[in-house]
C-alpha cells in the first residue's frame, strides 16, 4: 500500500522533509529511512511522557468497520469510575468517533490524516499538547481502519491490540501477517454475529494466529452483548496494575514493531519491484 500511496509522510511529520537544502546525494530510500529513524526518536520521546506520568498507552488495530469505537464505548462504560481513561482517534476525516467517545464523559482528541492511512509518533506527540496526563491512567489510540500500514510505526505506545471482527474472513491473521503478528492481544469481535455468520471460525481465527509464532492471548467479544467484555476489561485492569508497577522500577514496555513493515515504509516502489516471470 505505502509503496504508491506516500502514506509515509503526514501532517506531522511532512516538516522534516524541509529541514535543510535538498542535497544531491539525498534519494527518496534516504529520505524514507530518515522519517522512520525520527518517528522512533519521537516515540521514544512520547513513551518517556507517558512513563512519567504513569500513562499506559495502548494502540488499537484493525480493518474499517471491526468496531474500535464501539468496543471503546462499551470499555468506558465498565471501567470509567475506576480507570482514568483518554482517547486518541484517527480517522482520514471527520471527527465521528471522537464525538462518540467524549459522549462518554472521557477526553478525546481526533486526529484527521487526510491521505496517510496511518497514524505516527509525532501526530501522537502533537495530540498529547490537548490532554493533561497527570489526569489519565489508561490512553487508547485508535489507529487509523487499516490492515498494513498501523503496525510498523512506533507512536510510544506500549501495546498492540488486534481486532478481528467476525463479519471479516477467519483466514485474516494469514493473509496479514504483519498486522497480526505485531499484536500483544487479539480481540475477535462482534461475535453476537455468529449465529448468523457461521462460515467464521473462531477457532481457525486463532489457529492462523498461532501459525505466526504469535503466543499472544485471543478473547472473545461482543460489545453490543456484553458477551467476553468482563475478561477485556480484567485484562485492562491488569495491564494499567502492572505497568505502574514497571514504572515504579523504571521499566517500560515498548510495541512489538514489524521490521517486514518497516523495510518496505523505507523504500520506493522501484525498489522492490520484481517482475513477473513470463512462462512459455
Amino acid at each position: 500500500m505505502c509503496n504508491t500511496c506516500g502514506c509515509n509522510v503526514t501532517s506531522g511529520n511532512r516538516h522534516l522533509l524541509f529541514t535543510s537544502p535538498p542535497k544531491k546525494s539525498v534519494t527518496a530510500v534516504s529520505v524514507l529511512s530518515n522519517l522512520l529513524k525520527h518517528n522512533d526518536e519521537q516515540a521514544e520521546l512520547n513513551r518517556a511522557k507517558f512513563d512519567a506520568n504513569g500513562v499506559l498507552a495502548i494502540n488499537l488495530m484493525s480493518s474499517p468497520g471491526s468496531g474500535k469505537t464501539a468496543l471503546l464505548e462499551a470499555t468506558i462504560r465498565q471501567l470509567k469510575d475506576t480507570i482514568s481513561i483518554a482517547v486518541i482517534e484517527g480517522d482520514l476525516e471527520t471527527e465521528n468517533d471522537a464525538e462518540r467517545i467524549r459522549a462518554q464523559g472521557v477526553p478525546a482528541y481526533q486526529i484527521t490524516t487526510g491521505t496517510a492511512c496511518h497514524l505516527d509518533a509525532h501526530l501522537i506527540q502533537h495530540a498529547l499538547e490537548h490532554l493533561d496526563l497527570a489526569k489519565i491512567d489508561l490512553l487508547f489510540i485508535e489507529n487509523v481502519g487499516n490492515l498494513v500500514c498501523p503496525a510498523s510505526f512506533d507512536l510510544g505506545h506500549h501495546r498492540n491490540i488486534t481486532l478481528l471482527s467476525v463479519t471479516e474472513g477467519d483466514d485474516k491473521p494469514a493473509k496479514y501477517p504483519v498486522m497480526f503478528r505485531a499484536a500483544d492481544l487479539m480481540l475477535i469481535t462482534k461475535t453476537d454475529l455468529l449465529p448468523y455468520l457461521d462460515d467464521f471460525s473462531p477457532k481457525k481465527a486463532e489457529r492462523c494466529q498461532r501459525e505466526l509464532a504469535s503466543h499472544a492471548p485471543v478473547l472473545k467479544l461482543s460489545s453490543r452483548s456484553g458477551e467476553g467484555l468482563t475478561s477485556w476489561v480484567q485484562w485492562l485492569e491488569q495491564e494499567v496494575s502492572d505497568h505502574k508497577e514497571r514504572i515504579q522500577h523504571q521499566q517500560t514496555l515498548r510495541p512489538q514493531i514489524q521490521p517486514d513493515g518497516n523495510n518496505l515504509h523505507s523504500q520506493t516502489p522501484e525498489t522492490h519491484f520484481r517482475p513477473v516471470k513470463q512462462v512459455g
